[in-house]
């Protein structure tokens, strides 16, 4: 008999049965028995769970991947990653493969900002692409690369690098120019044209960390705008202005002797009637405001004024148009119309201007 049958028969042995009903019950237990062993393997589903690298598989009739999690006891955080929904329906007719990778603290430091965050990322490329943020080529790494392996409690710091090209203006001076006008009397200023300054552009490459300047370097150097010269005249023109409030221009003045002369035979040698008489050597008829000169000192034609210092009146405007045989060097003879006029000048101390 087999063991199910023995087994039965011993439980109804209290129990007056013939042996035809055990057999009966025998038979019965055991149909149900193998039915439940082939609904079970009907109905159970195979589970592989990698749990950040530690397998286990399981054997279930849990329906979704968060009961089999559930009956299994691995609890799965929000930060870490799971291949399926917790929802997912677990599948009968092949492996339900459940991959969990568990994340790890990491600290960022960038943009003057500290994120502690938790990743299950591979690379540091990776997390902080995750995190929305973005780094080209001129930026820098303290202790890791782009391409490193994340590992737990791993510190990211990155440092901006900006590259600028500035510019920066400065002003160049003009000069001012000063002509000589002979025109203009001394002392006399005329602005011909304003100056302007200039302008000098440089170019720098400026290198900033984290927004600080560290590298400054010239690139280039040029004139944007050519400073303009101011062009002022100045007056070369010497002046006086006389006692009569006459303002004379003159190229020179000279300190002389002078005497004085009419055209009597005292002072000529000559008479009325004769020759040349009251005629002066360039020509000239004599009269007031003719004067004789030393050529050398004076040219004959040349237009002068003669101030007589002191209480004196002027002697005034006159011409060098006449010379003498005593008239060398410094000194002049002005023409008087009478003797009387010639006593009472005598001999003074005069200034000759020579008009321009």
């Amino acid at each position: 008999m087999i063991p199910i049958a023995k087994n039965i028969k011993r439980y109804f042995s209290g129990f007056k049965i013939k042996s035809f009903d055990v057999a009966i019950i025998s038979i019965a237990v055991v149909i149900s028995i193998t039915a439940g062993f082939f609904v079970f393997n009907g109905l159970k589903k195979n589970v592989v769970i990698n749990n950040d690298g530690q397998e286990i598989v399981v054997k279930t009739m849990k329906a979704t991947v968060g009961e089999v999690l559930e009956q299994t006891g691995i609890k799965v955080e929000n930060e870490d990653y799971i291949s399926m929904p917790l929802d997912a329906k677990l599948v009968k007719i092949k492996s339900n493969d459940i991959q969990i990778k568990r994340a790890v603290p990491v600290s960022i430091k960038v943009d003057g900002k500290e994120l502690n965050v938790k990743t299950y990322k591979d690379t540091v490329e990776e997390v902080l692409s995750d995190n929305a943020i973005s780094v080209d080529g001129n930026d820098k790494f303290i202790e890791s690369k782009l391409e490193d392996k994340i590992i737990p409690d791993m510190d990211i710091s990155i440092v901006r690098v900006d590259e600028k090209t500035v510019t920066e203006a400065s002003t160049i001076p003009f000069k001012t120019i000063t002509k000589e006008n002979d025109r203009l009397d001394i002392g006399t200023k005329n602005t011909v044209r304003e100056g302007k300054e200039g302008v000098r552009e440089k170019s720098y490459k400026v290198v900033y960390e984290n927004g600080k300047q560290i590298a400054k370097q010239l690139i280039e150097e040029v004139v944007a705008t050519v400073p303009l010269d101011k062009i002022v005249e100045v007056g070369t023109v010497l002046n006086y202005k006389t006692s009569r409030g006459d303002t004379l221009r003159f190229s020179k003045a000279i300190d002389m002797k002078a005497t004085s002369y009419t055209a009597s035979f005292k002072d000529t040698g000559k008479n009325p009637g004769d020759p040349g008489f009251g005629i002066t050597a360039t020509g000239a008829k004599v009269k007031k405001g003719i004067i004789a000169v030393d050529p050398k000192v004076i040219p004959l034609g040349t237009r002068v004024y003669v101030e007589v210092p002191g209480k004196a009146a002027d002697y005034g405007y006159a011409v060098a148009a006449d010379t003498g045989s005593a008239i060398k060097g410094n000194k002049i003879d002005v023409y008087l119309d009478t003797g009387s006029a010639v006593e009472t000048w005598g001999v003074k101390r005069v200034k000759v201007y020579i008009l321009k």
